[in-house]
């Protein structure tokens, strides 16, 4: 199954609070580029980092085209009601340029810390799968709703602002009952690289397609935003699968495109002086992918 949506491309930051100067100038730069989507990673219990909604929020009002959304929002420490209301405020501000990445929480000991819940996979599970039908319905056009739930529910809610455009709920999910929760009930997949190469992206990815054949819906419309760490080599070395020269990135980029139905790139450089490693990335590998997928 080869999917017909063309790749987007995107950089992956870290809120780090002693860096918003370059956050903002990165953001400047990838929305003056021509990038498509930026990401911003979200551990609230992190002293180091911004507030990832309000850091975005300032992000959103210093470009003009560039799409964000956290990669992934802490579900535990975001109640999912506010959440729905954060995004659709936010989408109405930004004329239609955001994204929900959603995860089920980790670092339970971390979360536990800030008053957050402590949950087994299971529940993490459940709880992710009633926080996006809360999600879901606070969008809605209905005048009242309700949602039942274990963990998150909703009992004569009055949904609304609605966003500007429809919010896709993109899931950071590895385990068998996330993917298929991802397949069944969600926009689109947020694996990274790191924890997922290629044949791990084939088997998860045929699994959230049965997911969502199951349920009825057309798996093509489950989008694949893949975080992708490495190194864009300067001097011709490569070192393998996204270590190595430009050439190297393109020709992973369209393989993983082409065999993976990959349709976004969300990068960060694991070595080497960010901004520099970012201009490579934008100047010579997205240029290369986008001609070799025909867009």
């Amino acid at each position: 199954m080869t999917s017909t949506r063309p790749p987007q491309f995107g950089l992956f930051l870290i809120p780090e609070a002693d860096d918003f100067r370059r956050l903002a100038e990165l953001s400047v730069y990838a929305d003056v580029s021509g990038l498509d989507l930026i990401g911003i990673q979200d551990h609230p219990y992190q002293r180091r980092f911004l507030d990832t909604w309000t850091l975005i929020t300032a992000l959103v009002a210093r470009t003009e085209r560039i799409t964000y959304f956290p990669d992934v929002a802490n579900l535990p420490l975001r109640n999912p009601a506010l959440l729905a209301k954060a995004v659709a405020s936010l989408d109405i501000i930004s004329d239609g340029r955001i994204q929900l990445g959603l995860g089920a929480g980790a670092f339970w000991d971390a979360v536990a810390g800030m008053g957050g819940p402590r949950r087994t996979g299971g529940e993490a599970v459940r709880a992710l799968a009633e926080a996006i039908a809360v999600i879901r319905a606070l969008w809605s056009d209905e005048r009242s709703v309700r949602v039942p739930g274990a963990f998150y529910s909703l009992a004569g809610a009055h949904p609304g602002p609605r966003p500007r455009h429809e919010p896709g709920i993109w899931l950071g999910a590895r385990g068998p009952r996330m993917l298929e929760l991802t397949g069944r009930a969600a926009d689109g997949w947020v694996p990274s690289a790191a924890w997922a190469p290629p044949e791990f992206l084939a088997e998860a990815g045929e699994r959230i397609d049965a997911a969502a054949a199951a349920a009825g819906r057309d798996p093509l419309t489950v989008r694949r935003v893949l975080n992708v760490s490495g190194t864009i080599t300067a001097d011709g070395a490569d070192r393998g699968f996204l270590e190595g020269p430009p050439q190297r990135w393109v020709d992973d980029l369209l393989a993983l495109h082409r065999d993976q139905r990959i349709d976004g790139f969300v990068f960060w450089p694991t070595e080497g002086e960010p901004v520099e490693q970012i201009r490579r990335y934008t100047e010579q590998v997205v240029p290369a992918v986008r001609t070799g997928a025909g867009t």
